[in-house]
């Protein structure tokens, strides 16, 4: 056997571990669900838990499976467009805000398809991979890390609707971190190196490493906390238009927004603010960072504190000396392609690039992101009025010259 041969199993070995390992835990965040908790969207941004499991396994099945394994036969030819989410590459799909009532297959069937599939990867990784088959399935393994995050934050969605405050997990809280630092970090004028490099997985909405200039800067070394934003609360700030975006303000004065996602009052005193967590409803603790919050909200509380957000530059370049990783962070950029960016042929394609409008670049990661996930470069984007990940503030400031 030469030494080509032996890395060639050595990689195939290590990535099939991987697969495996990243598949085990998503389900082992579901051990702790009823059957019940399987199936509800009331929502359409959310997916129920029954739908990510089905998907995450409807990717390795279509995108590599039906391609790499000449002898593979589908589990179910129903299950690519039952499970299909955006993919107009690969055919019709269940429509999105309907997930919920797709009752059957039943979950017992959902975890047999995954067993099914996760068969034969493990019978196709066990060969040697071709370069385009391990970057498929590394693929595969981000895309199923991605839904794992989902998966919990639909979940609290789902579950914070319901007036008994389900408890996911008694340690499942996941709101109750404060910061570890203080402070500003002062950033230099000059040019910075924005963008992935090496040889680590990144998407390629990350590709096209390139040189900005940032005017001097600084950042803060901490995020808001609840306290933080409670005084913003308290002098006003959802009643006053000017701290707002136009489109901000239409939002708060359409759906009545007062307070962050979660947030309620309870108790016989009528300033007790509460906050739902998968841990059940505790009392807000005026030192925990601040969660679930909205682009709008955030610019209007950095304008109330004649702050800024930085922007997702002035983020990266700043990254190596801040303390992130807790909540996904606003910026104030627009998510846009990257110098040299192309959209890659056939499904994979479909991955980032076609959402390059509309939406919000959120840096760093989140209490919800499973570990080896982030990275510095990460670029994950929303419409500005989502708010239910683990989203925070982070405030900037311009320095005069």
């Amino acid at each position: 056997m030469n030494s080509q041969t032996t890395d060639i199993k050595k990689i195939t070995t290590t990535l099939l571990t991987q697969y495996q390992t990243t598949r085990a835990f998503s389900e082992q965040l579901c051990q702790p669900l009823k059957i019940e908790d399987y199936q509800p969207q009331p929502v359409d941004f959310a997916s129920p838990p029954k739908w990510h499991l089905s998907h995450i396994t409807w990717f390795f099945e279509e995108m590599i499976l039906k391609k790499f394994d000449p002898a593979y036969q589908p589990f179910n030819e129903a299950f690519s467009f039952l499970f299909n989410s955006y993919y107009q590459t690969v055919g019709e799909r269940a429509v999105r805000a309907e997930r919920g009532a797709i009752t059957r297959p039943t979950v017992s069937e959902v975890y047999a398809y995954r067993n099914y599939v996760d068969q034969h990867m493990a019978q196709l990784l066990k060969k040697p991979a071709s370069p385009q088959l391990e970057e498929l399935v590394v693929l595969g393994i981000n895309h199923e890390q991605q839904h794992q995050e989902l998966l919990i934050t639909d979940l609290k969605h789902t579950f914070s609707l319901n007036p008994l405050h389900p408890v996911y997990k008694s340690d499942g809280d996941r709101t109750a971190d404060h910061n570890q630092t203080n402070g500003w970090t002062k950033m230099k004028e000059g040019i910075y190196e924005i963008g992935h490099t090496g040889d680590g997985f990144s998407f390629d909405n990350e590709l096209g490493r390139h040189r900005v200039f940032l005017e001097p800067y600084e950042i803060s070394n901490q995020l808001v906390t609840c306290g933080e934003y409670l005084e913003f609360m308290k002098a006003g700030g959802y009643q006053d238009f000017k701290y707002w975006l136009d489109e901000g303000w239409s939002w708060v004065t359409q759906h009545r927004i007062t307070a962050p996602l979660y947030w309620k009052k309870a108790g016989q005193e009528k300033n007790n603010w509460f906050q739902y967590t998968l841990a059940g409803l505790k009392k807000i603790d005026p030192q925990a960072i601040l969660s679930h919050i909205s682009f709008y909200e955030a610019q209007a509380y950095a304008t109330w504190k004649n702050l800024r957000l930085p922007t997702e530059f002035e983020w990266e370049a700043a990254a190596a000396q801040l303390d992130w990783g807790k909540r996904w962070e606003w910026t104030y950029s627009a998510y846009l392609p990257y110098p040299g960016f192309k959209i890659a042929d056939g499904a994979v394609g479909e991955y980032n690039g076609k959402f390059m409008v509309n939406t919000m670049v959120l840096r760093g990661s989140s209490v919800a992101t499973p570990t080896g996930h982030e990275r510095a470069t990460y670029r994950n984007f929303f419409h500005p009025k989502y708010r239910w990940q683990y989203t925070g503030i982070r405030l900037a400031k311009s320095v005069k010259k």
